[in-house]
């Protein structure tokens, strides 16, 4: 297409390879013919459609090419959309300490890349429900950078029997065996395991298969990084899972200061009253924050949620407290 003069000057070679990584030779070429008909598109007139469409007047740009990607989709790559959706208010500073971990974390997947002697790499992250251990965990796999990223929860298994779930996880491990880099998500591994401390009971074979696959080597010249996110720390170490994770780090809560530099970047508070507000949420999770200030932003003593998060308008404080009162009771 180059040669022969298809391609408009916008459009970079180098970036759609960097955006095709995982593609198969197939599904490269769904997204050239794809792209070619949004190019086609533009030539042809709805009024007149025995118009002659004009071969030199064909060019496709990067534009067709960037929509041509949102509708060929790999079937073996980084989940990118399931990624995103584990982190639907993106990644707020939250202060020293979950730097910190993202930090460690990125260092991991770095070890991975570089490193001859750890093909293999295991990350339990842990704490109270909410604190945002699923959000880093997603964070990091979509800042790696690498080629395969999966993440496996129980979400995407309700309804399935013990022995189907065991044969999905193996696939994702089968499959990040096939990439050069990979990064796997076990999100909350104790649904995962089907736990329920009344019992308690759990999953003994989807246990067990988690189990190996996380002490398997991956094959010659293959690299993997597992990231695990957990509430039930106690739980698991009671089943063993915690000696299989090479490194293990506490997600806290968020602290005043913590919270302080969350609604400094939400700017939904008048100055004056972030410090109250940010004391006020001590010791609280960063998801059940948003779902406060969401909650706060929707009350009418603290004025429309458009107005708010636009800037024109903040919450009032005393509306705030109210609804934090609501929040703490339940």
């Amino acid at each position: 297409m180059k040669e022969n003069s298809f391609l408009a000057p916008d459009v970079n070679l180098q970036e759609l390879a960097a955006r095709t990584k995982n593609y198969s030779g197939a599904e490269l070429e769904g997204v050239v013919k794809s792209a070619v008909s949004f190019a086609l598109n533009r030539q042809l007139s709805l009024d007149d459609l025995t118009k002659k469409v004009e071969e030199e007047n064909i060019k496709v740009t990067m534009e067709d090419f960037l929509n041509a990607l949102q509708e060929v989709i790999p079937a073996f790559g980084a989940s990118t959309d399931d990624l995103e959706r584990c982190r639907l208010h993106g990644m707020v500073d939250c202060g020293d300490r979950h730097k910190h971990i993202y930090q460690r974390a990125m260092l991991l997947a770095e070890q991975v890349k570089v490193s001859i002697g750890s093909p293999l790499i295991t990350c339990l992250l842990e704490g109270t429900s909410g604190s945002g251990k699923t959000a880093l965990a997603a964070t990091v796999g979509i800042d790696s950078d690498f080629p395969y990223v999966k993440i496996v929860s129980a979400e995407s298994m309700i309804g399935l029997h013990e022995s189907t779930k065991c044969a999905q996880i193996i696939k994702i491990f089968e499959d990040a065996y096939k990439s050069p880099l990979s990064v796997i998500v076990l999100d909350d591994i104790e649904r995962l395991l089907e736990y329920m401390p009344i019992g308690p009971r759990f999953s003994n074979l989807i246990s067990q298969t988690l189990l190996v696959l996380l002490k398997r080597l991956p094959p010659k010249g293959k690299k993997l990084l597992v990231i695990g996110t957990t509430s039930e720390l106690v739980f698991l170490e009671s089943v063993g899972f915690c000696d299989t994770f090479s490194v293990t780090y506490h997600v806290p809560t968020l602290s005043t200061n913590d919270a302080k530099k969350v609604l400094q970047q939400l700017n939904v508070f008048a100055e004056e009253d972030n410090d109250a507000a940010a004391e006020a949420l001590n010791d609280m999770p960063i998801k059940k924050l948003y779902m406060l200030i969401e909650m706060a932003a929707q009350g009418e003593c603290g004025g429309s949620a458009e107005a708010i998060y636009s800037g024109k308008e903040k919450i009032q404080i005393s509306h705030f407290c109210d609804c934090l009162q609501d929040v703490v009771l339940i």
